[in-house]
């Protein structure tokens, strides 16, 4: 299995650098690695979770975006994740459980990840936590020089309520990242009603 997992690993990666993936300069470094080893220390934490399901979900949960940003929610995308691992040769029982998953994951605005496998809340918890460190939001500004700056900080604004209200579900996650979050809603003119007593 190890071998299985790696190979998805450097597949993912491979594809990440594709010139035409909008993120293709900075995601591995500065995502998809971070997301890992976030998930990985979880496992240590959720030792009931299998490392191999987590491991599996943290480098196919944004496979579909590499693929193709625009469709990437579309059915067809997940078929598509099914293909790599089913040529990269998983156990047809292990990719069923992987897409299964990976659904429960993407459907975090309808679904309650409280109540999801635990290996859905350490994947889902680790992706929101990691676009709290690093070069994430900034990049967006980057990424998209057509949005006015009101656009560009209120999109980012979404994005921080979003991940912190339907994606990080595991307490340890919470606490860890609190003041992150605080910090990066600042950073989003959420500002305190006052900073000296």
């Amino acid at each position: 299995m190890e071998k299985l997992l790696q190979n998805l690993k450097a597949k993912v990666i491979e594809k990440s650098k594709n010139p035409d993936f909008i993120h293709h300069a900075w995601f591995v470094d500065f995502h998809l690695l971070f997301v890992e080893k976030l998930a990985m220390e979880l496992c240590d934490i959720y030792k009931e979770a299998d490392k191999d399901i987590v491991f599996a979900l943290v480098w196919i949960h944004d496979y579909a975006k590499i693929l193709d940003k625009s469709r990437e929610h579309e059915a067809e995308m997940l078929e598509r994740s099914r293909e790599l691992m089913m040529e990269i040769g998983f156990p047809v029982e292990f990719i069923n459980k992987i897409l299964e998953y990976l659904e429960i994951f993407e459907s975090k605005m309808t679904v309650d990840l409280n109540i999801a496998p635990i290996e859905v809340k350490i994947a889902s918890s680790s992706d929101a936590a990691s676009h709290l460190v690093g070069p994430f939001y900034s990049i967006y500004f980057w990424e998209n020089p057509g949005k006015t700056v009101p656009e560009l900080v209120q999109s980012n604004r979404n994005k921080l309520i979003k991940d912190w209200n339907r994606k990080v579900v595991l307490p340890e996650v919470r606490k860890a990242f609190e003041s992150k979050h605080s910090f990066m809603m600042e950073q989003t003119a959420d500002f305190p009603d006052k900073y000296f007593s």
